[in-house]
């Protein structure tokens, strides 16, 4: 078997990595945790309900990781339970007292502990009870013309659970909660969303976005549609879900968000970008150690997710299903692997358990009769994703990847035919300790040729509205056959608050649209707490972008923002 120089490279930066890493841990001392303390801190019965992707609570745990601390999270399997995160927090507690009195990283865990105290405690002893989280509502205002399709065009608003934006006034209103019975736990997030009507694309533009993503015109109705779009004003569930805690897992089923990925700026085969579909979810919550395996692997956690897909027409209402299993053989090297398969629809493949076998087992490419056939094992989409937070210096820099490939076993294997996400973080900046800056890059436009035209990464013959879930990608913004990058600037004042500057650029390659496009945008945005139990948020950010084939010349946007977020509880 030959192996290209690109593959060799890969695997031996894994290696040394993989290594070095080990090396560092064999004399780490007994700074970390051992594995018998993290099972003892997994033990329990309780239930818990999940902490959405976008809560302070999720910010707050990853600025504590990247300062070298909670050796057992896993930033690329979110989100993290309740229960999970402060047993995460317990086996830190010690480290962190001793290494950081008085400073950020205190900081931050006591305010995680206070808003965890009861899951701290002895959550098997407590009643059951419901909890109101919070309610919230937010202001959106652009001024000019909006980049509302990421399956095409790109975005202007992106990792949104999808909701609904044009030119003008947006607005949404809502509240949150959630409860715990024992084994048992639910969570409710719904919201009042409101945005005008919008242009929509002509009719020549959405026959020419046709024959781009059905280019054998097997079913002759368009499926992309034209303008113009109804303005928006609907009450909508973003996250529902009732759990059972049973061995370690939670089993779920409902309205649940992730982000399955190490990157800040997206997730490429799972994110919060598009509407949540509704999903069946066995998610292991705590690290697993598995004597042999682990003494290779490390601790490790996995998940499990079956749902069906909206917003499809050709073929109509496919389902998804969706595992990953992440590794942690150090407490700074973490890394994982993970599947999503597209499969079925009317008229095209039965939804039944044979057919979902079939595509759970499928792992080698199939001809184009099998595609248009019932036997069709579906879209299949594979990713690889590591950190390695550099143990030296008190954590200063964690290097990580996301990547994606479609119809290849991983993307590891055949790196020139898949998408990929770099990112490097720097954890403090000489100047102002609470600060820190994140820069990634993003590429989804392949260097296989015969793949032009949009028509691999998020794509799929016989699945032409390809990864979406109505109209949205579910992976990262930058699309199909685009390249792209993001930059951040942040100054932490305290938990869940700061200051921010970030920048973000995706350009289309004219390959796949005609004329390609360019997308330039700069922001500033800022969250605080004027009390403990109210949180105001703001953000103004403006936007160049050229698409010829949507419209000719030059646009831009402004738009600026506030929230205001009351905690019905201190």
């Amino acid at each position: 078997m030959q192996f290209s120089r690109n593959r060799i490279i890969c695997a031996a930066i894994l290696l040394g990595v993989y290594g070095t890493e080990c090396a560092a841990y064999a004399q780490s001392g007994d700074d970390t945790p051992s594995h018998l303390e993290v099972a003892n801190a997994g033990r329990g019965t309780a239930g818990s309900s999940f902490i959405p992707v976008d809560s302070w609570i999720t910010s707050s745990a990853i600025r504590l990781y990247e300062l070298g601390y909670l050796p057992t999270l896993y930033l690329g399997l979110r989100p993290w339970t309740r229960v999970s995160l402060a047993h995460a927090l317990k086996l830190s507690e010690t480290e962190l007292l001793q290494g950081d009195p008085g400073g950020e990283a205190v900081e931050i865990f006591d305010r995680l502990r206070h808003e965890l105290r009861a899951e701290s405690e002895d959550p098997t002893a407590s009643a059951a009870r419901i909890t109101p989280e919070y309610g919230y509502t937010r202001v959106r205002a652009i001024s000019g013309n909006v980049l509302t399709d990421s399956y095409h065009f790109g975005q202007t608003i992106v990792n949104d659970y999808g909701r609904p934006t044009q030119n003008g006034a947006n607005s949404i209103s809502g509240f949150a909660a959630h409860g715990v019975a024992g084994r048992f736990s639910l969570s409710f997030r719904g919201e009042y969303q409101h945005a005008p009507a919008g242009p929509g694309f002509t009719p020549a533009v959405a026959t020419e976005l046709t024959l781009i993503d059905r280019p054998d015109l097997r079913f002759p109705a368009p499926i992309v549609a034209a303008g113009p779009v109804a303005s928006s004003d609907v009450f909508r569930i973003v996250e529902a879900d009732a759990s059972v805690h049973l061995l370690g897992h939670e089993i779920s089923f409902g309205k649940q968000d992730a982000w399955l990925g190490p990157a800040q700026g997206a997730s490429m085969i799972w994110s919060n970008n598009a509407e949540s579909p509704y999903t069946f979810r066995i998610n292991r919550v705590e690290p697993l150690w598995v004597p042999g395996l682990s003494r290779v692997t490390g601790l490790f956690r996995y998940e499990f997710r079956v749902g069906s897909l909206k917003g499809h027409t050709v073929p109509n209402s496919p389902w998804i299903h969706s595992e990953k299993v992440s590794f942690k053989p150090t407490p700074d090297l973490e890394f994982g692997f993970s599947r999503s398969v597209i499969w079925g629809g009317k008229e095209h493949v039965p939804i039944t358990l044979g057919s979902f076998w079939r595509s759970f087992v499928s792992l080698t490419g199939v001809n184009p009769a099998v595609k248009a056939s019932r036997e069709d094992p579906g879209a299949r989409f594979s990713q690889f994703d590591f950190s390695w937070r550099i143990p030296w210096q008190s954590h200063l820099i964690t290097l990580y990847t996301d990547s994606i490939t479609h119809d290849n076993v991983f993307p590891i294997s055949n790196p020139e035919r898949s998408g990929w996400r770099p990112g490097i973080y720097l954890s403090r900046l000489p100047w102002l300790k609470r600060a820190d800056l994140r820069v990634e890059a993003a590429n989804t436009d392949t260097s296989v040729r015969t793949l032009d035209k949009g028509q691999y990464t998020y794509w799929e013959t016989a699945q032409p509205e390809g990864y979406t879930n109505k109209g949205q990608l579910m992976g990262d913004w930058i699309g199909r056959q685009g390249k792209g990058g993001q930059a951040w600037l942040t100054w932490h004042l305290h938990p869940g608050e700061f200051v921010q500057l970030d920048w973000r650029m995706a350009k289309a390659s004219n390959l796949f649209l005609a004329g390609g496009t360019t997308q330039q945008q700069l922001g500033l945005s800022t969250t605080f707490r004027p009390r403990r139990d109210i949180e105001i948020s703001g953000a103004l950010k403006g936007e160049v972008w050229r698409a010829p084939l949507m419209s000719a010349g030059t646009h831009s946007n402004v738009y600026g923002e506030a929230q205001v977020r009351w905690y019905f509880k201190p």
